[in-house]
């Protein structure tokens, strides 16, 4: 014989049909949330691998939509609360970032489904339907609520998002690198190692908040780290595991507005990157000394209007890198480049200034070429060798 349930113990009472089933809700609040944290502790794997703390948060969330289920159901005058703050406003917001939307709409399916097999022991069979119909459109409504939280959520982390990948990429640019720098970009995404290059633009004309998504989307899709920022008038972005830096720019050079587009050379990390970024901003300061440079166009390669431009760092490194090896190749490699070059790019010129034959002559500028890997016959290289001879005889290194 079938035991009396709640329903049939309040059979009598001279409440409303509908009272007495909100009555009867009311009271398995509890028993109906506890059945419904079994049963996700049963069902969902992701739940039970959670940290105790964030179960009891999702457990918050069960009691309360259960609750405000009962408070949508009494009012059934067409004066239903929405219960977006009835159910998430009880958890902590860290609850958002530790389940996602997906997650959250399992939660919901689990419930409606604890309160469905459990209905009629709850309210008794007459009223049963009724409060499925119930439960069905409740659901709906809180499906919608949560997909309105995650979407605020989604949209004010994004703005947080982009306020702290700028910090972190002035801090960069600055040099001003420490523990809680490294800690932002690591929350930001960034997990490169090594291999960093810092790239350096200008923004397109109008006003696009979608540049910063767009480099973003292509860096990641070659498989690179980034961080990107504006400042000022310069659109700037971090590549992280990186082997070539002009390659990793050619994945997103389409992106940045009209004009050069300089990168920086490859650093070790991301603490390096200052490194990387001086150069960059360098070569972007003097590029319009170059109007043919190609897009992108590496910081090196703009050495010679970099140190025009009054960068002590790169009129050192055109001395280091181009003077100094070719002296040390020998006085004569030296003296037959410096003869080329003043007699206009002549092989047969310098060869009868030199008194040697035109074919020494073009053997010794191959020499040039083997050491410091410019061609002094062709005439970008043969620029930037003219001001590296110029800069190496006003202030000659001490060669050992």
């Amino acid at each position: 014989m079938r035991q009396p349930s709640e329903a049939d113990q309040v059979s009598e009472s001279s409440e409303s049909p509908h009272a007495r089933t909100v009555h009867l809700l009311e009271r398995a609040t509890g028993k109906l949330a506890t059945a419904a944290i079994a049963r996700m502790e049963d069902k969902l794997s992701w739940y039970r691998a959670m940290p105790a703390e964030q179960r009891s948060w999702v457990g918050l969330v069960i009691q309360a939509g259960i609750a405000a289920f009962v408070d949508w159901y009494r009012n059934s005058d067409g004066s239903r609360p929405t219960p977006t703050a009835d159910i998430f406003g009880t958890a902590p917001r860290d609850l958002i970032r530790a389940i996602s939307l997906q997650q959250t709409v399992e939660v919901v399916r689990v419930a409606i489904e604890v309160v469905e097999d459990n209905v009629v022991d709850v309210v008794g069979e007459s009223d049963a339907r009724a409060v499925r119909e119930g439960v069905l459109l409740y659901s709906r409504e809180v499906a919608f609520s949560a997909a309105h939280v995650y979407a605020r959520y989604a949209e004010a982390r994004g703005s947080w998002d982009a306020r702290l990948e700028a910090t972190v990429v002035d801090s960069l640019l600055r040099g001003e690198v420490d523990e809680d720098v490294r800690s932002r970009a690591s929350a930001l995404g960034w997990t490169a190692h090594s291999g960093v290059t810092v790239i350096i633009g200008r923004p397109r004309p109008a006003e696009d908040a979608a540049m910063a998504d767009e480099i973003r989307r292509s860096a990641r899709h070659a498989g690179y780290d980034v961080l990107t920022g504006g400042q000022g008038d310069r659109l700037v972005a971090v590549l992280g595991s990186v082997d070539d830096p002009m390659t990793a720019a050619a994945a997103i050079v389409t992106h940045f507005g009209p004009g050069p587009v300089v990168v920086g050379p490859l650093v070790p990390d991301l603490v390096s990157a200052a490194t990387s970024a001086r150069a960059a901003v360098s070569g972007l300061l003097a590029a319009p000394g170059w109007p043919d440079a190609p897009r992108p166009v590496s910081a090196a390669a703009l050495l010679p209007e970099r140190a025009l431009a009054g960068d002590s760092e790169a009129l050192h490194e055109l001395v280091a890198e181009c003077y100094t090896p070719i002296a040390e190749a020998g006085p004569v490699i030296l003296e037959t480049l410096a003869a080329y070059l003043e007699t206009g790019a002549s092989v047969e010129a310098a060869a009868r200034l030199l008194f040697v034959h035109p074919n020494t002559v073009r053997y010794r500028l191959r020499r040039v070429s083997d050491v410091v890997g410019l061609m002094p016959t062709d005439p970008r290289d043969s620029y930037t060798l003219r001001l590296a001879l110029t800069l190496g005889r006003i202030a000659p290194p001490t060669l050992e």
